[in-house]
């Protein structure tokens, strides 16, 4: 069975398509997952959507529309000269999603899965369903949001979610926020509570990062910062577009990187920000999600340590500060994925299938939430209690210890001023010798003829000691048999000697 799921998004709008073999493949526009919800009214009375619609936004930008979802209760939207109604105006993204998912699959869909916030009533729902019917894909079956990202932890995760055990949602999208807990059935899953909030999302944070450049420029470049703000001509809504859409990339590449550039147009400037930079901005509106979190799972009578889990879906989600305060505030680690958009149009087509689908998003994991980038604390080190013996004191003053075998001595505890003589029992009764250092060092020996060689501590043998008296002897009797030679040969060159003058 050919099954299209479709989560129409206000930033983004994703499709998938699950054919018989039970494979799930996302729908590629322009070579990528995501289509943009972005519409733009063209002089000729056509339509354009994606990256065709933003593209052409800075020819002129009062006939471009970038987040058509934030419009569903306008009931009728004026782009340009034109009104056009709020369902005909979904309808316009849907009918590209349609022609795409026709050309992949080589024929209508059978069945149609639309997903929806959580939050939203049956009027809003009503004109998500006229808008699926002027797009030419039918009556669509209507999935709650969470309830797909749900249905995608536990196709993943197997029996991690138990019948009757709950799992929130932490959705941060483009627009909005939702917070929801559902709890698992013998069917599936159930909604227990939700939360919102309408004026939380990416796009906010796009417009917190813009008013922080001008509260930055506004002093030195105030005429042209002021054409920015409040543009007035065509020349000037083109320079504002261009600016979002840098804001928009340094946001996303913040998420992976500490620091990135953006160009003012108009200005010539590059302005650098960091990812501290953004944390401190975005931090008021991530709390408030946070909270909102907590107050979805009190109100579903629960605490947080009773949930399976937190999962993190929507593409704001990925700055790391977000995971990093609900496992502050929460004490729950959130788990997430590399792609969070595709999350909740996958669970989507999760759901009713017997065996498992081939997953294209990846394996859910827990994040690590990391602390936001600050320069850490200057940590004291401790005062060092310890030290080898053969260290000098901390005095300056030499201290000798008895004799001892040679073993590693033990580490001994010294006050911070003046140490104390380690006094241990020597092995053989002898006078303490006064050394400037810790190294022990051999007491005399009472033997004369031969000096006596100590045995020292190292990677020499034992044996070499022992051996080095005899050494020494076996030198000596060679030298006296050599002595004994010369003698001889001495004694027989003289008796030859006087033989020869005796003869002569």
């Amino acid at each position: 069975m050919r099954v299209l799921g479709i989560d129409f998004g206000t930033s983004n709008t994703v499709a998938m398509v699950r054919a018989g073999d039970l494979r799930m493949r996302p729908l590629l526009f322009d070579g990528s997952p995501l289509l943009p919800s972005a519409l733009y009214f063209n002089t000729d009375g056509k339509v354009l959507v994606g990256r065709d619609a933003e593209r052409n936004a800075r020819l002129d930008p009062a006939r471009f529309e970038p987040n058509p979802k934030r419009r569903i209760d306008d009931g009728e939207v004026f782009i340009a000269d034109t009104s056009m109604p709020v369902p005909r105006l979904f309808a316009h993204v849907l009918s590209q999603v349609n022609a795409e998912a026709r050309r992949q699959l080589g024929g209508a869909p059978e069945e149609v899965r639309l997903t929806h916030p959580a939050r939203w009533g049956e009027r809003r729902r009503s004109l998500l369903m006229e808008a699926c019917r002027l797009s030419g894909l039918g009556t669509p079956r209507l999935i709650a949001e969470p309830v797909g990202a749900a249905s995608y932890f536990t196709a993943v995760l197997g029996s991690a979610v138990p019948v009757g055990r709950s799992l929130a949602i932490y959705d941060l999208g483009g627009g909005t926020f939702d917070a929801t807990v559902v709890r698992r059935t013998q069917s599936g899953f159930e909604v227990l509570a939700e939360d919102g909030l309408a004026d939380v999302g990416g796009l906010d944070f796009d417009h917190a990062i813009v008013e922080h450049l001008g509260k930055t420029y506004q002093e030195s470049h105030a005429e042209k910062w002021a054409a920015l703000a409040n543009p007035t001509d065509a020349s000037d809504r083109r320079l504002r577009r261009m600016l979002y859409e840098d804001v928009r990339g340094a946001k996303e590449m913040l998420s992976r990187t500490a620091s990135t550039d953006i160009h003012l147009p108009s200005m010539e400037i590059d302005a650098h920000l960091t990812r501290e930079e953004l944390e401190t901005l975005v931090k008021p509106y991530l709390e408030r999600t946070v909270a909102c979190l907590r107050r979805a799972v009190e109100s579903a009578r629960l605490q947080p340590k009773d949930l399976v889990g937190i999962f993190l879906v929507g593409g704001s989600s990925r700055i790391p500060l977000a995971a990093h305060l609900i496992h502050t505030e929460l004490g729950v680690a959130p788990t997430t994925l590399e792609q969070p958009e595709t999350v909740v149009v996958e669970g989507a087509l999760c759901i009713g299938a017997a065996v498992p689908p081939q997953l294209a998003s990846g394996t859910p994991r827990t994040a690590t939430a990391p602390p936001p980038m600050q320069r850490p604390p200057v940590q004291q080190r401790p005062p060092m209690q310890h030290s080898p013996v053969s260290a000098a004191p901390m005095s300056g003053v030499p201290v000798s210890p008895a004799v001892r075998q040679p073993v590693m001595p033990q580490p001994v505890a010294r006050p911070p001023v003046q140490q104390p003589v380690v006094q241990r029992p020597p092995v053989v009764q002898q006078p303490v010798v006064q050394q400037p250092v810790f190294r022990p060092q051999p007491a005399p020996q009472p033997v004369v003829q031969q000096p006596v060689v100590p045995a020292r501590p190292g990677p020499f043998p034992p044996q070499a000691a022992r051996q080095a008296p005899a050494q020494q002897g076996e030198a000596a009797e060679r030298n006296w048999i050599a002595v004994i030679v010369v003698v001889l040969v001495l004694v027989a060159i003289l008796f030859v000697i006087l033989l020869w003058t005796a003869l002569a």
